[in-house]
């Protein structure tokens, strides 16, 4: 089961309450105050990690809670410190505090690790508080509570090249051929109900990473079929194949239906229709003579590339010109980064640090 949503409350762990104490042994009067202080309670803690790819573990369960401190204890004896609880997210999760509508990190690199409720410290024991003035305190300190915190978690799959087009297009079919995954596919509208990642090996140790989601129709925008809730899945993509069924089975013009997703992206997301395309014309065997490809070539007056995913006519050439647009498109990203200002590139970060509390404060 395929879970992108999930939301959850986080306690990080209460700290333990200081003692108090007074030494107590033979042959040594008035030994004073030796209260130990309590315990930090444990944090909690979110790891991206490549081992999980949905948010399953969330739907059934909502409360995650560290551990407490212990408690101090005499002879100057500090409690055990709480385990942090370390939360296992996939990769490309973002994580938001619902009450503030804030977002604290993209969890977008394997290995990320925020912390999203800092944990309570411990309270002194009345050790802590004897002086010259005060030399037998009879009081402690109670522990902080540790931080509680209301969080949204949403999964945005990592991937090169994303795979759009109207329902029965042939994106799951094309997916099937050009990778090792293996989608549901059939003759009827809206076979794909959740994304499908899949990886498209090359000669020359060369790989990218290619999610199909399920299909758009007109009115998606509106809530109309499956809606937008998949279209964050190819946020993150380079390139975008935009595929249309040229056979002509179902009486719809391949223009027109290359027009209305074009209109969904756009009312979807600026940047997301800004992306790199490329226009292919699916299912080129129910057009023996080819005058329907070249007929959606020129009206849109751009240049098609033509596949049959049953036959695999074309797929080599796909994936070869796929692997350029992604070198490409890494390259043009690697360069707004270097010409970005040095400040610039590090104040999002730190903005991110803060607002996540990633560091663990100090006893």
């Amino acid at each position: 089961m395929f879970v992108d949503e999930a939301e959850i409350h986080v306690k990080a762990g209460d700290g333990g309450h200081g003692c108090v104490s007074f030494r107590r042994e033979r042959f040594i009067p008035k030994g004073g105050p030796d209260g130990g202080d309590g315990g930090r309670g444990g944090g909690v803690y979110l790891q991206a990690s490549e081992q999980v790819d949905t948010l399953l573990d969330f739907s059934g369960k909502h409360h995650w809670h560290a551990e407490r401190g212990g408690n101090g204890t005499g002879k100057d004896c500090t409690g055990k410190n709480g385990q942090d609880l370390n939360i296992v997210v996939p990769v490309g999760t973002l994580v938001y505090d619902v009450d503030d509508d804030l977002l604290l990190k993209d969890l977008s690199e394997p290995g990320q690790r925020v912390c999203v409720a800092r944990p309570g410290r411990g309270g002194y024991g009345n050790a802590r508080f004897a002086s010259a003035t005060q030399q037998t305190p009879r009081f402690a300190e109670p522990g902080k509570p540790g931080q509680e915190r209301n969080l949204r978690l949403e999964l945005k799959l990592i991937a090169d090249v994303g795979l759009v087009g109207l329902p029965n297009a042939g994106k799951s079919t094309l997916l099937s051929r050009i990778s090792a995954a293996r989608p549901k596919v059939a003759a009827y509208p809206f076979t794909t109900l959740q994304p499908n990642l899949g990886i498209i090996e090359l000669s020359g140790y060369r790989r990218f990473v290619v999610a199909d989601i399920p299909g758009l129709i007109e009115g998606s925008h509106l809530g109309h079929g499956l809606g937008h809730d998949f279209l964050r899945h190819i946020e993150r993509t380079r390139v975008l194949v935009h595929l249309v069924d040229v056979s002509g089975l179902d009486g719809s013009d391949p223009a027109q239906s290359y027009e209305v997703i074009r209109a969904e992206l756009s009312q979807y997301s600026q940047v997301l229709a800004g992306k790199p395309e490329v226009v292919v014309a699916s299912k080129i065997d129910l057009d023996p003579t080819g005058e329907k490809v070249e007929t959606f070539s020129q009206t849109l007056d751009t240049k098609v590339l033509a596949v049959s995913a049953v036959t695999g006519q074309n797929l080599g050439p796909l994936t070869e010109r796929l692997w350029q647009e992604v070198v490409a498109a890494r390259e043009a990203q690697k360069e707004t980064e270097e010409q970005l200002p040095q400040e610039s590139a590090a104040g999002p970060e730190r903005i991110d640090s803060v607002a996540a509390d990633e560091e663990t404060p100090d006893d």
